[in-house]
């Protein structure tokens, strides 16, 4: 996967760049070959930075920000990859727009899993979000609406707001973009896929997305990072405002969860009445529509 993520930078039309691969407690020897193994110049280009241990993804993702100067960051992940127009693209818009501080690349969903020889196969391909203008703030507070691959921004960024969050061993990504997009929109580069995020949904371990294979962490931490941003709302404001609402809310998710109940039981008792397969098999293509 490492090679294939060199190959996809080395590769951009864009070539004014350095790359610092964070090697978050793997084997040097390996990662140190994958980068011998480039021809120059690419290869001068390119810079190890070996941990010891695992640090964990955010962590290592702070530490390359602050191993280059480079006034434009992305987060290449090792088993993504780009279009070759990707950074021409993004740089491109961000010279076109002092003013913005990142822009976005389309992203295309790649399905592939390992084959019986050990290489990587892909199966399919589908656009992630493709029904969005903008991606604003609104949308994102329900759940992230792009991926490290398709995002380029301005080291400024972290300058004004401060760095990842290494105390997130996931979601680290989202909730950095909040900040940004709490500060301004951010804007998509044309209207093709430049930025592909390779998913394998029956891999785990080293292979894994941790969006499947740790969805459990994915699912505390959104919950964890919603928490302390409600009691940082509260400790400023108090809790009168929430409160109103929450009954709202309540009353609304009771209003929902009775309806379904109530359809449930006409299902099962017009199930019980029925009388002959046929009526208990229209029964039930019922009672899954309403659910």
């Amino acid at each position: 996967m490492l090679r294939r993520a060199l190959a996809s930078i080395r590769a951009q039309a864009f070539t004014d760049w350095e790359c610092i691969v964070v090697n978050d407690g793997g084997d040097p020897a390996a990662v140190d070959l994958a980068i011998s193994d480039l021809e120059e110049p690419v290869r001068s280009r390119v810079r190890a930075l070996h941990s010891d241990e695992s640090r964990g993804r955010w962590k290592s993702a702070n530490a390359g920000v602050l191993a280059t100067s480079a006034p434009l960051l992305t987060i290449h992940d090792d088993d993504d990859s780009w279009d070759p127009a990707f950074l021409s693209d993004a740089v491109g818009a961000l010279d076109e727009h002092p003013e913005r501080s990142g822009v976005v690349a389309r992203i295309e969903i790649v399905w592939e899993e390992r084959s019986s020889t050990g290489g990587l196969v892909e199966r399919g391909r589908e656009p992630f979000q493709p029904h969005l203008g903008d991606v604003l703030l609104t949308d994102t507070l329900l759940f992230n609406r792009f991926v490290p691959i398709g995002f380029l921004y301005r080291r400024s960024l972290h300058e004004e707001l401060g760095l990842y969050d290494g105390d997130l061993p996931v979601i680290g990504d989202w909730s950095f973009n909040l900040r940004v997009l709490a500060r301004e929109p951010l804007h998509f580069v044309g209207d093709r896929p430049l930025a592909f995020w390779h998913q394998r949904a029956d891999s785990v371990g080293a292979d894994g997305n941790s969006v499947i294979d740790a969805r459990g962490d994915h699912a505390r931490y959104d919950a964890l990072l919603r928490d302390h941003a409600l009691r940082e709302y509260t400790s400023e404001h108090g809790l009168g405002l929430v409160l109103y609402l929450t009954k709202f809310i309540d009353q609304r998710f009771v209003d929902v969860e009775n309806g379904v109940r109530d359809e449930v039981r006409q299902a099962r008792a017009e199930i019980i009445e029925a009388s002959g397969l046929r009526r208990v098999r229209r029964a039930l293509r019922r009672m899954t529509r309403r659910r």
